[in-house]
């Protein structure tokens, strides 16, 4: 088998190659990394405004619940009264029903499996 003859222009010619191959790999590889960080940044920049927004609101309520009418709107709402003002309470209809409110029955504690077949064995 006779020598191959080694071609000086060619082995640069496959290197150089090789050389943009790796380098067209490694372009490709950046790129899926820009494309992940770029999808991540737009969720941060969704979850910042949200947070942002979130704040505002909170504040508004803050400041609303520090404020005279909130106190006045909470001490209606609990029934206390102001001055002036003239405290009425509902009387039933003499010679009615009291209103009757029921009472929810508790439901049982369903019991374990163990518990259900040992009453069904050893139970009369």
């Amino acid at each position: 088998m006779p020598p191959l003859p080694i071609n000086f222009r060619r082995v640069l010619v496959i290197a150089g190659i090789l050389v943009l191959v790796l380098m067209v790999i490694d372009m490709n590889r950046r790129l899926e990394t820009l494309n992940v960080l770029n999808k991540q940044a737009e969720i941060r920049s969704t979850q910042m405004e949200q947070a942002m927004q979130t704040q505002v609101a909170l504040q508004t309520k803050v400041a609303y619940a520090a404020s005279t009418a909130a106190v006045e709107e909470w001490a209606r709402s609990v029934g206390l009264s102001q001055e002036g003002d003239q405290v009425v309470v509902p009387l039933g209809v003499p010679g009615s029903d009291p209103l009757v409110t029921v009472e929810p029955t508790p439901l049982p504690t369903p019991l374990p499996n163990w518990q259900v077949w040992w009453n069904l064995f050893f139970s009369e």
